[in-house]
This record gives structure tokens, C-alpha cells and sequence, in this order.
């Protein structure tokens, strides 16, 4: 009787904060770092490969809460650059289980499936795989970023040598670029190029920091900490950074 009365006050506070939720103030794009997968497979004495999958199959469901509240797109930092650096067994297991769960993701049909991060500098086989998926075309909804290989200094490099090679390209010298070169040019050929920057992201498992996620998009983003790791986040986790993000006000910088 006390698990049925717990998950009916669990549902019930779900849909007070669903009626707290001002639905013109829901962000179009949420960015969201995956953080804390290691530490729960800790805390209950499992191996990492343990938390890195229940973290690849709680998305899913993440996305879904997205989409019922119309937001209209999604970054999820699955890896960056300096996680490559830690044990080669675990960092084999991780690249298998986010491969998997992105070629899902897009079989699914349900979102745009987006592939973005510095493919060149992850192993063949693994970048190939997140090459294929991103190139099959995927679902006519929701926009769903998955940064791979991802760094925010890389992902600002790459747009700069873009940028230099199609103007050089064009007959451009580099004084005329320097003289004509605008926030828009180098926005333009950023990973995520027409599409709005972040109004909100979110980071899971307490650490308050961004480590670099979506370094150029943020500059006017809201932040949201939730001390919970990403395998046990809850609906009513999601829904408290949304109400808390309707109830700021935005200066953009003003």
C-alpha cells in the first residue's frame, strides 16, 4: 500500500508542476550534459560500463518529455574529446554502447538525428558508424543533436577553418576577411548552423560547471544544475528545471 500511495503522490506532484509550467515560456532548444554515469555505477558498486548503459537508455526517454512539452530542439553531450583519454577498455565499451544507441535513436524515425563533434579524431570504425546514421536521413520531428568527439574550443576552430577555406575559396584575401569577418559569418558554420542557440542547459550529478558544452551558442543560455545523477533523472527532475527556467527573466544580455 505504501509503494501505490507514494507512486500516487509521485503523479500527483508531477502534474502540479505540469500546471506550473508557462507553455509559452518552454525553451525551443535544450542542451543537456550527460553527467554522473560513472558515479552511479559506483555508488552501487557496478563497473562503469554499467552506468554508461542505463545513462544511453534513460534518452530515450528524456527526449520524449521534450517533445510533449514542444521543445523543438535537443543537444545531448554524449562524449567529448577528454573522455577519449581514460582507460581504453572502458572508453571501447562507451563507443560501442553511444554507437548503438545513436543508430537506435535514428531507426526509431520519430527525430532528426544529428551526429555533430570531431569525427576525424575518433577511431574509424566507431566514426564511421556515426557517419552512416547521420547521413541516412532520420524523422520529420523533434531536432536531436548528439555531440561525439565533441569540444567546445574544437567545435569554434573548425567553424574559423571553414570559414577561411570557402572565402579563401571565393578570392578573399585574409586582410579582406579580417576587415569583413562578423559574429554571423563564424555562427554560420558552427555544428549547429541554422538552428537557435540553447535558452537552457542542463547539467546532471551536481557539478556546476559547463566544461565547455556548446562554448559559443551559450552566451545568453540559462543554466540549471540538478544534483541528480543522468541515470536516475526523473520527469519531475526535467519538469523543475523547465519551471524554474520560465520564471527567470532573460536580460540577454541587455
Amino acid at each position: 500500500m505504501s509503494g501505490l500511495r507514494h507512486k500516487m503522490l509521485y503523479e500527483l506532484y508531477e502534474r502540479r508542476l505540469v500546471s506550473e509550467i508557462d507553455r509559452t515560456r518552454v525553451p525551443r532548444h535544450i542542451g543537456i550534459l550527460l553527467d554522473g554515469n560513472r558515479r552511479w555505477a559506483k555508488a552501487l558498486g557496478s563497473p562503469a560500463e554499467h552506468g554508461h548503459q542505463k545513462g544511453a537508455d534513460k534518452i530515450s526517454e528524456v527526449l520524449e518529455w521534450c517533445e510533449e512539452m514542444g521543445v523543438e530542439v535537443v543537444t545531448l553531450w554524449m562524449l567529448s574529446l577528454d573522455n577519449l583519454n581514460r582507460d581504453p577498455q572502458e572508453v571501447a565499451q562507451l563507443e560501442e554502447i553511444i554507437a548503438s544507441t545513436v543508430e537506435q535513436l535514428s531507426v526509431v524515425g520519430q527525430w532528426q538525428v544529428r551526429v555533430m563533434g570531431a569525427l576525424d579524431q575518433l577511431p574509424t570504425s566507431f566514426a564511421d558508424r556515426l557517419s552512416n546514421v547521420d547521413a541516412s536521413g532520420s524523422g520529420p520531428g523533434m531536432v536531436v543533436n548528439v555531440a561525439i568527439g565533441y569540444s567546445g574550443r574544437e567545435e569554434i576552430v573548425h567553424a574559423v577553418k571553414s570559414l577561411i577555406k570557402i572565402k579563401t575559396a571565393e578570392g578573399v584575401s585574409m586582410d579582406g576577411l579580417a576587415a569583413s569577418l562578423t559574429v554571423d559569418d563564424i555562427t554560420e558554420h558552427l555544428y549547429t548552423r541554422g538552428l537557435p542557440d540553447p535558452d537552457l542547459l542542463i547539467r546532471t550529478s551536481g557539478e556546476q560547471r559547463l566544461s565547455g558544452f556548446l562554448l559559443w551558442q551559450s552566451a545568453h543560455s540559462e543554466y540549471y544544475f540538478c544534483e541528480t545523477y543522468w541515470p536516475d533523472f526523473r520527469r519531475v527532475d526535467f519538469l523543475r528545471a523547465l519551471r524554474d527556467y520560465a520564471q527567470r527573466e532573460r536580460r540577454m544580455g541587455r
